[in-house]
């Protein structure tokens, strides 16, 4: 409270010595920068001694003392009226709870702030977090989801032996793109799956082709260009970042104790139906289109994929490619490489 020019107006109150539970009715009056009570209770201290509580719709308005003492105001009314002729101001964020036009302007506020954060904040934390983690933390949260997705969705590959050493040793031959450096370390593993072609690198370094995927691509020079794409996705440790990003939380302290348990539990679906951003499909498609072009095979082929996914079951595609941008875009994006 702060200094009057004017004296101001009896208010009804209750006032409390903070000593005992007994209450007294008292009346508040304040002249010449002193409040004064009145009444079964007599006390005098200075404005700048008392501090009064924030205006609310159902708590009571108190004014302490600074010993601990304090009044619960009975009329709301002519305190109000007190406080402006004292010169009393509320604080900014109480005008502003107190405000419709302040309350909307703060929530929008803070959803703008959330997005902010979403959007830009989190994925960075999350690449940092992803670049600074250990290879072997890596390691093995991917064997633990492979060994779960092996109990739920996969069975072992029906493919011939023969067939998969061919694969794999036509993708070891290939070449990492210069400009991207040294490829990772990756291991090529083929199971059969029940929800269709499917493709996906796992943080550990495995990167697991199912049969169906093979059968429907039919060119081995566009299963280089889907195993390329995921090598991009390995390259930039996009699985890592979206696993910290779904459960900021609870990832990121998982993986830096070395305690996964409670991540491993929630990512088989989430290694199937892995939602990127579009900038990580773009930059996995950029990392295939240019080790393809390294390594002297056309861009056709890659192109073709994206049409027969296209095609699938009338354009529905399996749940981890319907979070890729549409094929027609990504065709048309590697037509307009230089």
């Amino acid at each position: 409270m702060s200094e009057a020019q004017q004296p101001a107006p009896p208010v009804a109150a209750r006032y409390f010595d903070g000593q005992t539970s007994r209450l007294h009715r008292v009346t508040l009056t304040v002249a010449g920068g002193v409040a004064r009570l009145d009444g079964e209770a007599e006390r005098v201290a200075p404005l700048a001694e008392l501090r009064v509580s924030e205006r609310s719709r159902h708590a009571v308005r108190k004014v302490t003392f600074a010993d601990g003492a304090y009044l619960e105001i009975d009329d709301l009314a002519g305190f109000e009226q007190l406080l402006r002729q004292t010169g009393h101001r509320d604080s900014p964020v109480v005008l502003l709870q107190h405000s419709w036009r302040g309350v909307l302007a703060a929530a929008v506020a803070t959803v703008a702030l959330l997005a902010l954060g979403y959007l830009y904040f989190l994925p960075a934390a999350a690449g940092w977090i992803a670049d600074a983690l250990p290879l072997s933390a890596e390691r093995q949260l991917g064997q633990g989801v492979l060994a779960a997705l092996d109990r739920q969705m996969f069975a072992p590959s029906t493919l011939a032996p023969a067939r998969q050493e061919q694969l794999r040793r036509r993708f070891a031959a290939l070449v990492a793109p210069p400009s991207d450096g040294p490829a990772p370390a990756w291991q090529l593993l083929f199971r059969s799956s029940r929800v269709g072609p499917n493709a996906f690198a796992l943080p550990s370094g495995d990167i697991v082709m199912t049969d169906q995927m093979v059968a429907l691509l039919q060119d081995d020079d566009a299963v280089m260009g889907v195993l390329a794409h995921e090598l991009g996705h390995l390259q930039r440790r996009h699985m890592t970042r979206r696993i910290i990003q779904s459960s900021a939380v609870t990832a990121t302290t998982s993986l830096v104790f070395g305690d996964i348990s409670a991540v491993l539990s929630t990512l088989p679906a989430l290694a199937l139906d892995m939602k990127y951003s579009r900038d990580a499909e773009q930059e996995a498609d950029d990392y295939a289109a240019a080790m393809l072009r390294h390594n002297g095979i056309a861009l056709d082929h890659l192109a073709a994929v994206f049409a027969k996914l296209d095609k699938l079951d009338g354009g529905k595609l399996p749940p981890y490619f319907s979070s890729h941008p549409p094929s027609a875009e990504r065709q048309a994006r590697l037509r307009t490489r230089p």
